[in-house]
């Protein structure tokens, strides 16, 4: 990589010095400046490229590292059934849901394929996803693709061939590391919550060579060197430029890229990522790889707010790209980092709102205000599944409230006005008790909306095609 330490140094905005140097002279500094940028921009999309499967490999160590499963946490090829909605201690994945028990599992298909049963759900609405490395969505078996009846599926890895068993479903992964996870929709209430329980220990996984055998998974290995507390998000933006790209060479071995990534290789190639070699640390600059991390980091989140794969609509920003990113790596890197799982958008769309308000008079919410998002009579989110408000501190996650309510939605029984219109209350005290069921509660300081909408109705009206159009949440 040809990125010089004044590039790194100096940044981008030093043409102005031209006016102090001769015309060849200054010239051929900006030619050189002009070189580096290019270089530094190209370092910069290998990083976006491999952000998600560091990210997963981290999010990853950090769900398995138990002996045993417990809670979100399960060793490798063991599911993990969380019992009840998530918390605000929970940290393990950003942007967590209180709509649905999550019931996971993370699989290495690098050496056999591992056999999935699905019970019959009885009717209820539910999703089993299945993530690659990247965080393609590969598969999603669930209401909406396969029905709700009992099903049987082998997760195969790449190149596998062999012969699976009568009435066992292949679904194919692109990579070694795979991310099942699961999403049974609860409405929370003891009996739904022991219904739901019962689902979950139905279902089941095992490798290939245990099928039709009494298995019994092996105990996990702890490994104390894995950081439980800290945020993965943290985590993988804490690590130095070489021992980022060390790991994602590593990684790459066995989570190879696609033939439409070919074009990516040659920038990969400059930075010593080779697919299937290790990463030569020696031989890199490490200050110019940690400038690196920096722009890229920078570079993701700007993202947001600048790309076209994000819908504006009142205050409400959306993408319908989740799920599959093809090669666009940096939508991808986006998703990532403020939603990691998030599904295919004709299973959900996740509309983000940060600002009441609009152009230069919106203003980031915080719980010092209080605001009010109105649904005219008949116009909730129109979905097939169900739709959600929820709310998250500025890092996306879950605000601890004295009720303990995260999200709201029609199962909270919302209290109509007079003319069947609806008003959602979000603001950190209480309403008051007559306006309580339409609560969602609000941190002392800034925070993030998120509304989600699984199954969005493929019909008119729809946020798919726009249709349907969000509300905009208003200050009182």
């Amino acid at each position: 990589m040809k990125v010089s330490r004044r590039t790194v140094t100096a940044g981008l905005g030093l043409l102005g010095a031209s006016s102090a140097l001769g015309s060849a002279q200054a010239e051929g500094f900006i030619g050189e400046m002009v070189t580096d940028a290019e270089d530094l921009r190209a370092a910069s999309d290998a990083y976006i490229y491999g952000y998600p499967l560091v990210t997963m490999e981290f999010t990853r160590r950090v769900m398995t590292n138990v002996a045993a499963p417990e809670g979100s946490h399960a060793p490798m090829g063991q599911f993990a059934r969380l019992r009840t909605y998530p918390d605000a201690s929970f940290r393990d994945v950003t942007a967590p849901n209180a709509d649905t028990l999550y019931t996971m599992t993370w699989l290495d298909v690098a050496k056999e394929p591992w056999i999935v049963s699905i019970p019959d759900m009885k009717g209820r609405y539910y999703l089993f996803p299945m993530l690659d490395g990247w965080t393609n969505v590969f598969q999603v078996p669930g209401t909406r693709t396969t029905g709700t009846g009992a099903q049987t599926y082998a997760i195969t890895g790449p190149g596998w061939k062999g012969t699976l068993p009568a009435g066992v479903v292949q679904y194919k992964s692109p990579t070694a590391l795979v991310w099942l996870l699961g999403r049974i929709y609860c409405t929370g209430t003891p009996e739904d919550y022991a219904a739901v329980h019962a689902l979950q220990d139905a279902c089941k996984v095992y490798p290939l060579s245990a099928y039709g055998k009494d298995y019994t998974p092996p105990a996990g290995k702890v490994d104390p060197s894995v950081d439980m507390k800290t945020a993965v998000r943290e985590q993988v933006n804490a690590l130095s430029g070489v021992e980022y790209f060390k790991l994602l060479a590593e990684l790459m071995k066995t989570n190879p890229p696609v033939p439409a990534d070919a074009p990516i290789l040659p920038k990969l190639a400059e930075i010593g990522i080779v697919p299937g070699k290790d990463f030569d640390a020696k031989a890199a600059n490490p200050e110019v790889l940690d400038r690196v991390k920096k722009i890229s980091v920078d570079r993701v989140m700007l993202h947001m707010v600048t790309s076209g794969d994000f819908k504006n609509v009142n205050g409400w920003r959306y993408s319908t790209k989740t799920g599959l990113y093809g090669t666009d790596y940096m939508q991808r890197a986006l998703i990532t980092a403020v939603g990691l799982g998030a599904n295919r958008p004709e299973d959900a769309i996740y509309p983000i709102s940060l600002k009441s308000g609009s152009g230069v008079f919106a203003r980031k919410y915080n719980g010092a205000n209080k605001y009010v998002m109105h649904f005219p009579k008949g116009q909730l989110p129109p979905v097939k599944g169900f739709w959600s408000l929820t709310m998250y501190d500025d890092k996306y996650f879950f605000v601890a409230n004295p009720i303990n309510r995260y999200s709201i939605s029609a199962r909270q029984n919302l209290k109509a006005n007079a003319d069947g219109s609806i008003d959602l209350y979000v603001q950190h005290d209480s309403p008051g008790a007559d306006k309580e069921s339409n609560w969602l509660p609000a941190p002392a300081g800034e925070f993030i909306l998120m509304l989600r909408m699984y199954w969005p109705n493929p019909k008119k009206p729809s946020i798919l095609d726009g249709t349907w159009t969000i509300p905009e949440v208003k200050a009182s």
